[in-house]
């Protein structure tokens, strides 16, 4: 099962929903994604079942860049820091 990367844009910015299980392989597309997306930007991992290594970095270099993470299960608040 590969991450599915939907997108929500209204007038109180965007929202990225990742859905299912995200590695490096689809780093560069969520990238993308963000790249495009109006701002202020959300990232919903509420339906996210895995990240690697790769994957996980990437959500920490866009959080660095301003995007703000919704519905991060535990065993990832833990691993971030408590983000």
């Amino acid at each position: 099962m590969q991450c599915r990367i939907h997108v929500t844009q209204d007038s109180s910015g965007c929202t990225v929903r990742l859905d299912g299980l995200l590695t490096g392989s689809q780093a560069a597309e969520l990238f993308n994604v963000c790249a495009d997306a109006s701002q202020p930007l959300r990232i919903d991992l509420s339906d996210l079942l895995f990240v690697d290594a790769t994957g996980f970095a990437a959500i920490q270099r866009l959080v660095a860049r301003g995007a703000e993470l919704v519905g991060v299960a535990e065993y990832l608040r833990c691993k971030m820091g408590r983000m």
